[in-house]
């Protein structure tokens, strides 16, 4: 199958070389050549490079999206020399990205004019996940797309859901924000107290994993925060525009989220200071600045 694939940033880069490896031919396009490096001629992978989305938009069966919101969503698939200007008859657009659900909807509903089917299907398992091929995938869609693209998803993941419609996906992937959101803020917070009161983290951290406090985030976060690994694997900035979307919808809705609302104002805090650009676990460095002075990296 002829698959394009277009976002090649931390994680749409091993996402679409699993894919390649998986026997498609993969068709790409960049706006930064940096980002095509990984696929040149002596990466041994099937790819043809193209200049335009319109221009992959003309080969391809499948076409993927991995970019950083719905505005950058929308330019290539709808804009100017996008995949809709080009699409295949048939051809399924799949939006991997993290964007609001009513974003989501309004991108499935002006596709489905131009007869492209769709499915909002964002990721959680940060570059780890990606590169490993075991990322989860929530999906929105009509059930026929999904199953086309069930061989797709199962080389990039192996947690593959239909959640629903489209914006389904969406609406879980904005819960699963919240969820590892709080979680690492709640980490942090363990473990600057834990820090301050002068006891050592590793052994709380073997404490904790035997108890209730047990979670994903405590076994790989936890880890992380204690050797000072703050190399991104999913950037501040990235969470901090997750929970924008998720207190969005909280206002359309006219929900009270307060410990998402105060999460997002920590990641806020975070990008603010120039911290950006780290995983999102540099939540533990913020409080650490706030509370005195931070541990020194490793």
């Amino acid at each position: 199958m002829h698959i394009g694939f277009i976002g090649l940033g931390l994680m749409g880069r091993p996402m679409a070389i699993n894919v390649a490896r998986g026997g498609h031919v993969l068709h790409v396009w960049a706006r930064r050549a940096a980002a095509l490096e990984p696929f040149s001629p002596a990466s041994g992978l099937d790819v043809c490079v193209h200049a335009s989305p319109a221009e992959l938009a003309r080969h391809a069966d499948i076409i993927i999206t991995m970019v950083a919101d719905a505005p950058d969503v929308e330019a290539v698939l709808l804009g100017e020399n996008g995949v809709a200007a080009a699409a295949k008859p048939g051809l399924l657009a799949v939006d991997m990205s993290t964007i609001a659900p009513a974003a989501a909807r309004r991108i499935g509903a002006r596709l489905a004019e131009r007869d492209i089917d769709f499915l909002d299907a964002p990721v959680s398992g940060g570059e780890v996940g990606a590169i490993n091929a075991t990322l989860s995938i929530m999906a929105g869609g009509g059930r026929a797309a999904f199953e086309k693209m069930q061989p797709v998803f199962a080389l990039m993941g192996r947690n593959i859901v239909h959640v629903g419609e489209i914006g389904a996906g969406q609406v879980a992937k904005a819960c699963n924000q919240i969820v590892t959101g709080m979680g690492v803020a709640a980490l942090a917070e363990a473990f600057n107290f834990a820090r301050k009161s002068g006891a050592d983290l590793a052994r709380v951290r073997e404490a904790l994993l035997g108890g209730f406090a047990s979670s994903k985030i405590l076994e790989n976060h936890g880890q992380r925060m204690i050797a000072r690994d703050f190399k991104p694997g999913f950037k501040a900035w990235m969470h901090q525009k997750d929970l924008r979307i998720v207190m969005e919808e909280a206002h359309r809705l006219g929900l009270m989220l307060p410990g998402a609302a105060a999460t997002a104002q920590m990641f806020n805090a975070v990008v603010g200071s120039g911290l950006g650009e780290n995983d999102s676990i540099v939540l533990l460095k913020l409080l650490e600045r706030m509370s005195g002075g931070e541990a020194e990296d490793a």
